[in-house]
Order: C-alpha cells, then structure tokens, then sequence
C-alpha cells in the first residue's frame, strides 16, 4: 500500500474518523463530494484550504478500507 501520510486519526478531532491533515475535514466527506460529482477543482474551491493530493490520499484511504478479502467458503 501507498503511504497514506496526509489522512491522521485523533479522537479529539472529529471523535477520531480518519481526517485530512489532522483538519476537520474527513475522508468521507471528500468521498462523499466526489461520488456525488464534485471535480477536483470544485472541492478545492469548496475547501481552499485542501490541496489536491488531499483527495487523492482520501481516495486511496477510502479504496484500502473497502477492499476485498475472498476466503474460501465452508460448507454446511
């Protein structure tokens, strides 16, 4: 896996959810703006603050949390 340097946790920030930059800015709410359509250009003018690595990282994050683990099935 990538490094994932810019995505902190802290459980005072946020009540821990994985963050950008230890801002109060979450992952999911980067996902959530670009499931919905958002370009990366709309979301930094949104969130001047963010830079566009910012979502990318979020994105990577968001992709290793849903990844996938096949496990042979048992049969009953």
């Amino acid at each position: 896996m990538q490094q994932l340097d810019r995505i902190t946790s802290n459980p005072l920030v946020m009540g821990g959810k994985p963050c950008i930059r230890g801002q109060r800015v979450t992952v999911g709410t980067l996902i959530g703006l670009v499931a919905s359509g958002k370009t990366t250009e709309q979301i930094l003018a949104l969130y001047p603050y963010l830079e566009a690595e910012d979502i990318t990282q979020a994105l990577r994050y968001a992709a290793w949390r849903a990844e996938e683990i096949e496990l042979p099935l048992i049969a009953a």
